[in-house]
């Protein structure tokens, strides 16, 4: 008998699935999540700046309505198992982390009166990362790795978007994933 093997990339869908199952309880509403809780958990910068840090980390955990979690978690799945071909645990909660507060962080710089939520900054910094770590580590282009990931940035606009956490998870996520690359010795 297998047993499941319990992974990053698990742990990071099963948060965001607990989050929302949560948030979607207290709302009282299993496909929109009330404005009330968005407060308290998304990324409303106005409270950040007057104390409200722990928003910059729960916001990545948190969706407005059922449909943005779940197309998030298809893209999770979708540069997560990649990233996990690539990176080791530690490296994938790194990536993950890292380019959903930089995203978090460049969104209370840029925009200090909006209200956020969702994972898709730590998503584009995993795709990021893969983009720059399989370019480098196979000798292609990088100047090609960014043109698709910049390319892929665009695609994503639209109103609603947070394009400003998307721009910052994705810039965390090529930086790290080009420094493991670089680091990294690839025998074939």
């Amino acid at each position: 008998m297998t047993l499941l093997k319990i992974t990053a990339l698990h742990t990071v869908i099963t948060a965001n699935l607990l989050v929302y199952a949560y948030t979607a309880v207290v709302s009282g509403n299993l496909l929109i999540i009330n404005e009330e809780v968005l407060l308290w958990l998304g990324q409303d910068n106005t409270f950040v700046m007057n104390g409200g840090y722990w928003q910059l980390f729960t916001s990545m955990f948190v969706h407005v309505n059922l449909l943005h979690l779940l197309g998030n978690v298809v893209f999770l799945l979708v540069f997560g198992i990649r990233a996990e071909d690539l990176f080791n645990a530690k490296e994938f909660f790194a990536i993950y982390f890292a380019s959903g507060l930089l995203g978090n962080l460049l969104t209370l710089l840029a925009a200090p009166f909006i209200v956020s939520a969702g994972a898709s900054g730590a998503i584009f910094g995993l795709f990021g990362a893969c983009v720059i770590y399989i370019g480098k580590t196979f000798g292609q282009s990088v100047l090609g790795a960014l043109i698709f990931s910049f390319f892929l940035l665009m695609l994503s606009t639209s109103a609603g978007v947070n394009v400003i956490a998307h721009f910052g998870g994705l810039l965390a996520g090529l930086i790290i994933g080009y420094a493991l690359a670089r680091n990294r010795e690839i025998t074939f």
